[in-house]
């Protein structure tokens, strides 16, 4: 059954037409990954779907009582409270539940009301455990802290809170209100690696549907069973994930191509005929063939997205040892990250991973010279030219125009720096756009240009695929992939990682450990790593707990209130118990190593607590009989 159903949808601003003629249907369980060049208006379809904004013209019906949610990339300001605060208006029925429980109790504290009070609350309190009474709390803590924030995060005001920070957090709420439909617009922009495998996780399980617009193509392979494909105006469907709508794009636009050049010959063919025998004996029939070509329905030309074109050179060939380094310690007023000595040769290409805030930026930036190490020394290499890519594109001058930009990096003569421009995308009078007014993917494409200029062959890059679409994310890949010289990178895209890394240079607890070869690599290396430790080292058992068994001085009322609050705590270990091996299987299967290890721990503490509350509801059942319920 669908939920959506639109028909020849359009939207126009003025005189700039974005789509028309889209018509879809969105059923239960679909997870669409939205996918097309930047400007193609996948934001504004969005919109139009949750009824942020209207169609110019066609139809969209949503299902009645449809509960939509929508993470937008620009989170709301205006939030107040503090970050556990604001998921807790999602379970306001659960509060007001539990509220009414602490009623009833003082209630069955008077003698005259207390039968009327212990039937009610015995209901109520099925009821509430049933809802989730006793784990939303656990729920918003494991949501927060799936998504990285940590446990010092949730009592910090929203206000306090980055704009990266605060999306996460609209993120989080969205995820816990569990709605029908759940749009995400480039949910993985602000998470780490570890963050990211979570979410892809929880949205391969998601009971709803789902549409998503990312850049990661590793994620949405994870996520999507449908593509929606968006550009020149149109939108087309693919069954599957991203891997697969790949393979059937290349193939339905071979297909067109035919199509479209056996049309152009049969055309040239008619066209031909109709020159040779128009004005001869055969001018009835060339005529003829002249009005059915007239008529005849022409198939459009194939079109590709217009994307940056370019390559990446070096002035010299640099020393063999590029960088070398002993005894390093970084970090700001404390330690960071310790290094073992490291040693990157000439044409490798290093990823440099690890969670957010783990010191990632500031390793490049401690070998560009702007942060001092606080312990050991590194060198670079004889001969070794060094040029930096800014995560966040500071080195741009944001009072500068498009083209000033590129004249400040180099003195070129303008038409050159011009026709440079044009292979990333600004033309015409866009190199006159103020570097200030530019958007996220327009600034990345900036900085590239600015990139190709410096001749270096030592390239260190913070984040260089971020607000890249992914057309010009796979020509980075080949243009890094043929660089000549040495590549030390910062990024969260999978697929980037594996195309390119020849190593995985993984922080983690404060120290950098290296992997040899690619994302892939390092993943398998992890796994038999982790494996290995839960063999030799199980994971610790919690210290049992001293429980206090009900004896002489508890009523049998009171006896059999803690007997039922244990039986309704067993029931939810256990099912807690139950999703876990579920997740664990999952998260083998999948190959998220620090996941399976965390689930480990978690299951071991879990099944040490399950044991501890049996002992004590053995020990209360043998004191007061469950028939002392009716004293």
């Amino acid at each position: 059954m669908s939920i959506v159903v639109a028909k020849d949808l359009a939207k126009y601003y003025g005189a700039q037409d974005v789509f028309a003629g889209i018509s879809f249907q969105i059923a239960h369980g679909d997870r669409i990954a939205l996918v097309g060049a930047n400007g193609v208006g996948k934001t504004t379809l969005l919109h139009i779907i949750v009824g942020l904004e209207t169609p110019t013209a066609g139809q969209i019906e949503r299902a009645k009582s449809l509960r939509i949610g929508y993470l937008s990339q620009r989170p709301d300001a205006g939030a107040e409270g503090t970050l556990f605060e604001e998921m807790l208006p999602v379970f306001e029925h659960l509060q007001a539940q539990q509220e009414q429980l602490r009623r009833l109790e003082k209630r069955m504290a008077d003698p005259q009301q207390h039968a009327q009070a212990m039937q009610r609350y015995g209901e109520l309190l099925q009821a509430f455990e049933l809802a989730g009474g006793y784990t939303y709390e656990l729920e918003i803590k494991r949501v927060l802290s799936g998504l990285g924030f940590a446990e010092e995060d949730f009592a910090k005001p929203l206000a306090m809170l980055s704009g990266g920070q605060r999306t996460r957090a609209q993120l989080a709420k969205l995820l816990l209100q569990k709605p029908d439909l759940l749009l995400l617009d480039e949910p993985t922009n602000h998470l780490d690696l570890q963050a990211t495998e979570w979410l892809e996780e929880l949205l391969g399980q998601w009971p709803g549907s789902l549409i998503v617009v990312a850049h990661d193509r590793y994620f949405l392979d994870k996520v999507a069973n449908r593509v929606w494909e968006m550009g020149f105006g149109h939108m087309d469907e693919y069954r599957g994930n991203y891997s697969a709508y790949t393979e059937a794009r290349e193939l339905r636009l071979a297909q067109r191509q035919a199509e479209y050049q056996a049309q152009q010959h049969f055309i040239a063919k008619e066209q031909d005929f109709v020159r040779r025998y128009k004005a001869g004996q055969r001018s009835r029939e060339a005529r003829g063939r002249e009005t059915r070509l007239q008529r005849l329905e022409r198939v459009e030309r194939p079109r590709q997205q217009k994307t940056i074109s370019f390559s990446l050179s070096t002035k010299a060939r640099g020393g063999n040892n590029v960088l070398v380094t002993r005894d390093l310690q970084l970090g700001y007023d404390r330690p960071l990250i310790e290094c073992p000595d490291l040693l990157l040769l000439r044409t490798e290409r290093a990823a440099l991973l690890g969670p957010n805030g783990c010191g990632k930026t500031t390793f490049l930036k401690t070998l560009l010279g702007e942060v001092p190490a606080l312990r050991g020394d590194f060198r670079i290499g004889t001969n070794v030219q060094v040029a930096y890519f800014a995560q966040g594109h500071e080195d741009l001058n944001e009072e500068n125009t498009v083209l000033d930009e590129i004249l400040r990096v180099k003195n070129l003569p303008v038409e050159q720096a011009r026709g440079l421009l044009g292979r990333f995308l600004f033309s015409g009078d866009d190199v006159f756009k103020p570097v200030a007014s530019l958007s996220g993917g327009e600034r990345g494409r900036l900085a590239l240009a600015g990139l190709t200029l410096h001749g270096a062959n030592f390239l260190l890059l913070d984040e260089p695929t971020n607000h890249l679409d992914i057309p010009s994310q796979e020509l980075l890949e080949q243009v890094l992939g043929a660089f000549p010289g040495t590549i030390l990178f910062v990024s969260h895209d999978r697929y980037f990682i594996d195309a390119l890394a020849t190593q995985v240079w993984l922080i983690e607890d404060g120290r950098l450990r290296v992997y040899e070869g690619n994302y892939s690599d390092y993943v398998e290396q992890a796994r038999q790593e982790a494996l290995q430790v839960q063999a030799t080292h199980p994971a610790p058992r919690a210290k049992p707990k001293a429980q206090k068994v009900p004896g002489d001085g508890a009523s049998p009322q009171q006896a059999q209130a803690r007997r039922q609050e244990l039986e309704a705590e067993i029931e939810r270990l256990e099912e807690r118990l139950s999703s876990l091996a579920g997740e664990l299987e999952l998260a083998s299967r999948a190959q998220h190593v620090n996941r399976l290890y965390d689930l480990g721990q978690e299951y071991a503490l879990l099944e040490q607590e399950l044991q501890q509350r049996l002992d004590e509801w053995s020990g209360v059942s043998a004191t007061w009989p469950s028939h002392t319920s009716s004293a």
